[in-house]
């Protein structure tokens, strides 16, 4: 069985995001998106408020769960007896850093592979942070995320 973790911090999750995620569908048997609990960044939505968005986000895909983690990504995989670490890349620029990430999750665990997914043309310029930005200026921005996260930009921003 392939089984796959494609983890992050999705604060929020985007149409990128989802792009990526259903390409490995087509590749893993499961695959447990993994929602970074520790991360360098201040996040918008709280930890539960992420998990939640991406349950609602990937409800049609079958093979897909969301769950939290803490700790490093490697040693999640490893105890979820994943096979692959999912990552997408949208421009030439994240490359570099994925690789570098590829290189070290290797060294901690030999037999767990990363496999990269190019996000659909559509979506290669999206990020997390300038879609906070936008919705933070009360743009519209309901082509770049699922329904149920433009609701809940809307209604975050409208509390600030």
């Amino acid at each position: 069985m392939k089984k796959g973790v494609y983890s992050g911090t999705f604060d929020p999750v985007t149409n990128g995001h989802i792009s990526v995620l259903k390409k490995a569908t087509m590749i893993f048997d499961e695959i447990i998106v993994a929602v970074a609990y520790d991360n360098y960044k201040s996040t918008l939505f709280s930890y539960e408020e992420r998990i939640e968005l991406l349950k609602e986000s990937s409800k049609d895909l079958p093979n897909v769960h969301v769950e939290g983690f803490e700790g490093l990504l490697v040693e999640y995989a490893k105890k979820s007896n994943a096979n692959a670490i999912i990552r997408g890349l949208r421009m030439v620029s994240d490359f570099d850093y994925e690789m570098q990430m590829a290189a070290f999750n290797k060294a901690l665990a030999a037999d767990i592979e990363t496999v990269f997914f190019a996000a659909s043309n559509d979506y290669t310029y999206l990020s997390s942070s300038m879609i906070r930005s936008i919705a933070s200026l009360q743009g519209d921005v309901s082509l770049f995320v699922p329904e149920v996260v433009n609701e809940a930009l809307k209604k975050k921003y409208a509390q600030k």
